[in-house]
C-alpha cells in the first residue's frame, strides 16, 4: 500500500518543512510493518488562471494525475466531516486489509475543484477553523503517524 499526501503549492525550507518531513518519514517507518510501502508527499504547482474557477479544475487535474484506480481518496476541506484519531486508524487499517492506496488531498487557496470533489471518497475536516496549507500537511502527516502507531498497538494517550 502506498500513501500519498498531494497538496498544492510548494512548501520551503525551514521549521515547518522539517516537521512535515519528520511525521511523513515516521509514517513511513512505522508503516512499514503494517504493509505500507511508501509514504510520500507530492507537491504540484499553483495555478495561474485568472478565474477561481479555472485555477480549482487546474489544481484539481494536477492532484489527482496518476493516482490510479486502486485508491481511496480523501479531500481535506474545512466543509468536511470531523474524524477521531481511532476511526482514522480504523480507515487506514481497512485500506491495508483491501490492498488499496490512499491519497490525502490539500486544495489550493482557492479550494477543492469539482473533479476532486466528485472523485473523493470521503471529504474531512481537520476542524471548522481555516488553517494555512502548510499547517495542514504537517497535520495529515502527524495523523498518518498517529494512525499507524495506533494501528501497531501503541499505546494511544486517548484509548
Amino acid at each position: 500500500m502506498r500513501v500519498t499526501i498531494a497538496a498544492v503549492g510548494r512548501m520551503k525550507t525551514g521549521p515547518e518543512r522539517e516537521l512535515l518531513d519528520r511525521y511523513v518519514d515516521r509514517a513511513a517507518k512505522q508503516g512499514r510493518s503494517l504493509g505500507i510501502t511508501r509514504v510520500e508527499l507530492r507537491e504540484v504547482a499553483e495555478s495561474r488562471a485568472p478565474r477561481p474557477d479555472d485555477r480549482r479544475a487546474e489544481e484539481a487535474a494536477a492532484l489527482l494525475d496518476g493516482l490510479g484506480e486502486r485508491v481511496t481518496v480523501i479531500a481535506l476541506d474545512e466543509r468536511g466531516r470531523t474524524m477521531g484519531s481511532d476511526a482514522f486508524a480504523a480507515l487506514l487499517g481497512e485500506r491495508i486489509a483491501e490492498g488499496r492506496d490512499l491519497a490525502v488531498l490539500i486544495g489550493g487557496a482557492d479550494g477543492h475543484g469539482e473533479a476532486v470533489r466528485g472523485r473523493a471518497d470521503l471529504t474531512l475536516a481537520f476542524g471548522a477553523m481555516t488553517w494555512p496549507h502548510q499547517i495542514v500537511r504537517i497535520l495529515a502527516a502527524e495523523q498518518l503517524y498517529r494512525a499507524t502507531t495506533i494501528l501497531a498497538g501503541h499505546p494511544y494517550h486517548r484509548a
